[in-house]
Protein backbone atom coordinates (compact mmCIF):
# COMPACT_ATOMS: atom_id res chain seq x y z
CA UNK A 1 0.00 0.00 0.00
CA UNK A 2 1.04 3.33 -1.19
CA UNK A 3 1.02 6.82 1.01
CA UNK A 4 -0.29 8.27 -2.66
CA UNK A 5 -2.30 5.09 -2.83
CA UNK A 6 -3.99 6.13 0.95
CA UNK A 7 -4.82 9.71 0.33
CA UNK A 8 -5.85 9.89 -3.83
CA UNK A 9 -9.12 9.95 -3.91
CA UNK A 10 -12.02 9.58 -6.93
CA UNK A 11 -15.25 10.05 -7.53
CA UNK A 12 -16.19 6.01 -8.10
CA UNK A 13 -19.52 5.21 -10.02
CA UNK A 14 -19.77 1.46 -9.70
CA UNK A 15 -17.72 -1.13 -10.79
CA UNK A 16 -18.14 -4.55 -12.92
CA UNK A 17 -16.35 -7.92 -14.10
CA UNK A 18 -17.12 -8.92 -17.55
CA UNK A 19 -15.57 -11.23 -20.06
CA UNK A 20 -16.26 -9.98 -23.94
CA UNK A 21 -15.78 -6.15 -23.44
CA UNK A 22 -14.00 -3.54 -22.30
CA UNK A 23 -10.49 -5.00 -23.65
CA UNK A 24 -9.08 -8.40 -23.85
CA UNK A 25 -10.34 -11.51 -21.18
CA UNK A 26 -12.15 -10.97 -18.44
CA UNK A 27 -11.85 -7.61 -16.95
CA UNK A 28 -12.27 -5.68 -13.71
CA UNK A 29 -13.84 -2.43 -15.23
CA UNK A 30 -13.73 0.72 -12.70
CA UNK A 31 -16.63 3.51 -14.04
CA UNK A 32 -15.55 6.67 -12.67
CA UNK A 33 -18.35 9.48 -12.22
CA UNK A 34 -18.08 13.08 -14.56
CA UNK A 35 -17.51 13.23 -17.89
CA UNK A 36 -17.10 16.99 -20.29
CA UNK A 37 -19.14 15.89 -22.84
CA UNK A 38 -23.19 14.79 -23.33
CA UNK A 39 -23.13 12.31 -26.24
CA UNK A 40 -26.98 12.03 -27.66
CA UNK A 41 -26.20 8.30 -27.62
CA UNK A 42 -24.40 8.35 -24.34
CA UNK A 43 -26.14 5.23 -22.43
CA UNK A 44 -25.21 5.76 -18.53
CA UNK A 45 -26.28 9.59 -18.03
CA UNK A 46 -25.71 8.39 -14.42
CA UNK A 47 -22.14 8.76 -14.85
CA UNK A 48 -21.67 12.72 -16.63
CA UNK A 49 -21.74 13.89 -13.18
CA UNK A 50 -18.85 13.40 -10.08
CA UNK A 51 -21.81 14.20 -7.43
CA UNK A 52 -23.55 10.71 -9.07
CA UNK A 53 -20.76 8.67 -7.96
CA UNK A 54 -19.35 7.93 -4.26
CA UNK A 55 -15.76 9.09 -2.95
CA UNK A 56 -13.65 7.02 -2.47
CA UNK A 57 -9.68 6.44 -2.45
CA UNK A 58 -7.25 4.51 -5.04
CA UNK A 59 -6.21 2.53 -2.32
CA UNK A 60 -10.14 0.89 -1.68
CA UNK A 61 -10.96 0.39 -4.98
CA UNK A 62 -7.29 -1.45 -5.12
CA UNK A 63 -8.09 -3.47 -2.58
CA UNK A 64 -11.55 -4.37 -4.29
CA UNK A 65 -9.35 -5.42 -7.64
CA UNK A 66 -6.81 -7.30 -5.37
CA UNK A 67 -9.73 -9.51 -4.67
CA UNK A 68 -10.04 -10.74 -8.68
CA UNK A 69 -6.26 -10.35 -9.06
CA UNK A 70 -5.90 -14.26 -9.77
CA UNK A 71 -8.79 -14.82 -11.63
CA UNK A 72 -7.93 -11.53 -13.87
CA UNK A 73 -4.12 -13.09 -14.60
CA UNK A 74 -5.40 -16.49 -15.04
CA UNK A 75 -8.00 -15.35 -17.80
CA UNK A 76 -5.40 -13.17 -19.72
CA UNK A 77 -7.51 -10.44 -18.66
CA UNK A 78 -6.82 -7.72 -16.60
CA UNK A 79 -8.77 -3.37 -15.51
CA UNK A 80 -10.03 -1.14 -17.73
CA UNK A 81 -10.49 2.11 -15.78
CA UNK A 82 -13.56 3.73 -18.03
CA UNK A 83 -16.20 6.35 -17.04
CA UNK A 84 -18.26 9.09 -17.44
CA UNK A 85 -14.69 10.31 -18.78
CA UNK A 86 -11.36 8.58 -16.65
CA UNK A 87 -9.17 11.80 -17.81
CA UNK A 88 -11.72 14.16 -16.38
CA UNK A 89 -10.03 12.75 -12.51
CA UNK A 90 -6.31 12.00 -14.18
CA UNK A 91 -4.61 11.53 -10.54
CA UNK A 92 -6.57 9.28 -9.23
CA UNK A 93 -6.97 7.64 -12.39
CA UNK A 94 -2.85 7.19 -12.81
CA UNK A 95 -2.47 5.78 -9.47
CA UNK A 96 -5.02 3.41 -10.07
CA UNK A 97 -3.41 2.10 -13.34
CA UNK A 98 -0.10 2.56 -12.17
CA UNK A 99 -0.76 0.23 -9.15
CA UNK A 100 -2.26 -2.51 -11.41
CA UNK A 101 0.67 -2.65 -13.78
CA UNK A 102 2.45 -3.33 -10.62
CA UNK A 103 0.75 -6.09 -9.83
CA UNK A 104 1.35 -7.76 -13.23
CA UNK A 105 -2.42 -6.85 -14.74
CA UNK A 106 -3.00 -5.77 -18.04
CA UNK A 107 -4.22 -2.32 -17.93
CA UNK A 108 -6.75 -0.68 -20.51
CA UNK A 109 -8.25 3.05 -20.20
CA UNK A 110 -11.44 3.66 -22.20
CA UNK A 111 -11.34 7.60 -23.08
CA UNK A 112 -13.07 9.88 -25.68
CA UNK A 113 -9.23 11.58 -26.00
CA UNK A 114 -10.89 14.68 -25.67
CA UNK A 115 -8.61 15.80 -22.52
CA UNK A 116 -5.98 13.39 -23.96
CA UNK A 117 -3.54 16.37 -23.23
CA UNK A 118 -4.28 15.75 -19.50
CA UNK A 119 -2.79 12.19 -19.55
CA UNK A 120 0.99 12.69 -18.67
CA UNK A 121 3.74 9.79 -19.50
CA UNK A 122 3.58 8.38 -15.75
CA UNK A 123 -0.08 7.52 -16.51
CA UNK A 124 0.60 6.01 -19.96
CA UNK A 125 3.40 4.25 -19.20
CA UNK A 126 1.11 2.05 -17.04
CA UNK A 127 -1.08 1.74 -19.95
CA UNK A 128 -1.35 -1.50 -22.07
CA UNK A 129 -4.45 -0.58 -24.59
CA UNK A 130 -6.06 2.70 -24.72
CA UNK A 131 -9.72 1.75 -26.09
CA UNK A 132 -10.66 5.60 -27.78
CA UNK A 133 -14.24 6.04 -28.74
CA UNK A 134 -14.11 8.10 -32.10
CA UNK A 135 -17.56 9.98 -32.08
CA UNK A 136 -17.53 11.19 -35.59
CA UNK A 137 -15.00 12.00 -38.39
CA UNK A 138 -17.00 15.36 -39.21
CA UNK A 139 -16.20 18.26 -36.96
CA UNK A 140 -19.67 19.08 -37.18
CA UNK A 141 -21.20 15.83 -36.58
CA UNK A 142 -18.66 15.19 -33.82
CA UNK A 143 -20.00 19.02 -32.10
CA UNK A 144 -23.72 17.88 -32.53
CA UNK A 145 -22.92 14.75 -30.90
CA UNK A 146 -21.19 15.35 -28.02
CA UNK A 147 -23.08 18.71 -27.51
CA UNK A 148 -19.68 20.53 -26.02
CA UNK A 149 -16.64 18.65 -27.72
CA UNK A 150 -14.20 19.21 -30.37
CA UNK A 151 -12.69 16.29 -32.84
CA UNK A 152 -8.91 17.74 -32.96
CA UNK A 153 -8.36 16.47 -29.16
CA UNK A 154 -8.82 13.05 -29.92
CA UNK A 155 -7.03 12.83 -32.70
CA UNK A 156 -3.91 14.87 -31.77
CA UNK A 157 -4.12 12.33 -28.80
CA UNK A 158 -4.14 9.11 -31.15
CA UNK A 159 -1.16 10.35 -32.77
CA UNK A 160 0.35 11.07 -29.82
CA UNK A 161 -0.10 7.40 -28.81
CA UNK A 162 0.82 5.75 -31.86
CA UNK A 163 4.23 7.79 -31.29
CA UNK A 164 4.64 6.06 -27.93
CA UNK A 165 3.41 2.42 -29.42
CA UNK A 166 0.43 2.47 -27.04
CA UNK A 167 -1.92 -0.02 -28.62
CA UNK A 168 -5.28 0.94 -29.60
CA UNK A 169 -8.67 -0.24 -30.29
CA UNK A 170 -11.08 2.45 -31.77
CA UNK A 171 -14.83 2.37 -30.59
CA UNK A 172 -17.47 4.15 -33.43
CA UNK A 173 -21.38 4.03 -32.35
CA UNK A 174 -23.34 3.87 -35.32
CA UNK A 175 -26.22 5.85 -35.12
CA UNK A 176 -28.55 5.85 -38.11
CA UNK A 177 -29.52 9.36 -39.25
CA UNK A 178 -26.54 10.67 -36.67
CA UNK A 179 -23.73 9.01 -36.97
CA UNK A 180 -23.79 6.83 -40.01
CA UNK A 181 -23.56 9.46 -43.05
CA UNK A 182 -21.07 7.71 -45.74
CA UNK A 183 -18.71 10.98 -45.37
CA UNK A 184 -18.79 10.85 -41.52
CA UNK A 185 -18.03 7.28 -41.51
CA UNK A 186 -14.90 7.56 -43.99
CA UNK A 187 -13.82 10.26 -42.27
CA UNK A 188 -13.67 7.68 -39.15
CA UNK A 189 -11.80 5.55 -41.23
CA UNK A 190 -9.03 7.97 -42.32
CA UNK A 191 -8.44 8.77 -38.65
CA UNK A 192 -8.24 5.40 -37.96
CA UNK A 193 -5.91 3.70 -40.70
CA UNK A 194 -3.82 7.45 -40.39
CA UNK A 195 -2.52 6.00 -36.91
CA UNK A 196 0.07 3.12 -36.88
CA UNK A 197 -0.77 1.21 -34.13
CA UNK A 198 -4.55 0.97 -34.16
CA UNK A 199 -5.02 -2.90 -33.48
CA UNK A 200 -9.18 -2.84 -34.62
CA UNK A 201 -12.24 -0.76 -35.26
CA UNK A 202 -15.43 -1.79 -32.92
CA UNK A 203 -18.63 -0.46 -34.79
CA UNK A 204 -20.77 -0.40 -31.27
CA UNK A 205 -24.75 -0.26 -32.56
CA UNK A 206 -26.82 2.00 -31.25
CA UNK A 207 -28.93 1.18 -28.76
CA UNK A 208 -31.87 2.46 -26.10
CA UNK A 209 -30.65 0.37 -22.95
CA UNK A 210 -30.29 3.51 -21.32
CA UNK A 211 -33.35 4.92 -21.59
CA UNK A 212 -34.74 4.24 -18.30
CA UNK A 213 -31.86 5.38 -16.71
CA UNK A 214 -33.17 8.85 -17.75
CA UNK A 215 -36.57 8.50 -16.78
CA UNK A 216 -35.22 7.86 -13.33
CA UNK A 217 -33.53 11.08 -13.22
CA UNK A 218 -36.04 13.44 -15.00
CA UNK A 219 -34.57 13.72 -18.07
CA UNK A 220 -35.31 13.06 -22.02
CA UNK A 221 -34.09 10.54 -23.49
CA UNK A 222 -32.43 12.70 -26.85
CA UNK A 223 -32.35 10.14 -29.06
CA UNK A 224 -36.09 8.28 -28.41
CA UNK A 225 -37.51 7.20 -31.40
CA UNK A 226 -34.61 6.92 -33.39
CA UNK A 227 -34.17 2.95 -34.92
CA UNK A 228 -31.52 0.86 -33.85
CA UNK A 229 -28.86 -0.13 -36.95
CA UNK A 230 -30.54 -2.75 -39.34
CA UNK A 231 -28.00 -5.76 -40.63
CA UNK A 232 -27.51 -3.90 -44.17
CA UNK A 233 -26.33 -0.49 -42.56
CA UNK A 234 -24.05 -2.13 -40.22
CA UNK A 235 -22.44 -4.20 -42.88
CA UNK A 236 -22.53 -0.90 -45.20
CA UNK A 237 -20.47 0.96 -42.08
CA UNK A 238 -17.90 -2.41 -41.33
CA UNK A 239 -17.50 -2.27 -45.43
CA UNK A 240 -16.16 0.93 -45.30
CA UNK A 241 -13.80 0.48 -42.38
CA UNK A 242 -12.57 -2.82 -44.36
CA UNK A 243 -11.76 -1.12 -47.51
CA UNK A 244 -9.02 1.31 -45.41
CA UNK A 245 -7.37 -2.24 -44.29
CA UNK A 246 -8.56 -2.08 -40.46
CA UNK A 247 -9.66 -4.75 -38.64
CA UNK A 248 -13.13 -4.46 -37.61
CA UNK A 249 -15.17 -6.11 -34.79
Amino acid sequence: MTTTARTVTGSLHSFDVSTGVDGPGTRFVAFLAGCPLRCLYCHSPDTQYRRHGGLTTAEALLTEIRRYERFLKVSHGGVTVSGGEPLQQVTFTREVLRSCHEMGLHTALDTSGFLGDRADGDLLDATDLVLLDIKSGDPRTYAQVTGTGRLEPTVRFAHRLAELGKPIWVRFVLVPGLTDDPANVEAVARIAAGVSTVERIEVLPFHRLGERKYAALGLPFPLAGTPVPDAALLERVRGQFRDHGLTVF
